[in-house]
């Protein structure tokens, strides 16, 4: 007896990929340890709490949101657009080393992580809202609560969590159009 599949076929960091005769109820993050051998999204709970798991699905609209794949079908993502941690950082014009994104690179600045095991969730999370300020930025005195709301589902287990908002409000603070000064 075989099990049923369904074909996928997505853009996954740029390049469409597929189709695949994924099996039902494949849930992404094994579609992408699996399949594409993208390991970066880690399994942490495996119940959809702690956002270790995530990627990015880019709407048609130009707006972003994360997905978790412990506990969505790779089915649910036939013909989207994601983002795994794995495309953020683009090669030097050499292609010969990747250059992190802002974001990586911040994180990095910061020593955000210990462990790591959180970090690719905390990517994806702070990569969108960035692309958020840049379409609606904050004011100055708002930045601190739209961090929390950006970031807050995320789990750290290594209690990292100052770290990685200090390194998105740095961030934010230092790339213009993110932020709006008050008016004296």
């Amino acid at each position: 007896m075989s099990l049923p599949t369904q074909p996928v076929t997505l853009t996954i960091n740029g390049q469409k990929k597929g189709p695949y005769d994924v099996p039902e109820g494949l849930m992404m993050i094994d579609f992408l340890h699996e399949y594409l051998d993208l390991t970066g999204s880690r399994l942490g709970c495996g119940q959809g709490i702690c956002h270790a798991c995530v990627i990015i699905v880019d709407r048609p609209d130009g707006t972003s949101e994360e997905m978790r794949t412990c506990i969505t079908g790779a089915q649910f993502f036939n013909g989207k657009t994601v983002r795994t941690v794995e495309g953020h950082a683009q090669p030097d014009e050499k292609s010969e080393a990747l250059i992190p994104s802002p974001v990586q690179q911040a994180f990095m600045d910061h020593y955000s992580f210990q462990c790591g095991y959180c970090t690719p969730g905390f990517v994806n999370a702070a990569t969108i809202f960035m692309e958020k300020l840049k379409r609606h930025p904050v004011a100055r005195e708002d930045l601190e609560s739209e961090i929390e709301k950006a970031l807050d589902s995320h789990i750290c287990r290594c209690t990292g969590y100052v770290r990685y908002y200090e390194a998105v409000r740095d961030l934010a603070l230092s790339t213009p159009g993110l932020v709006k000064e008050a008016v004296k």
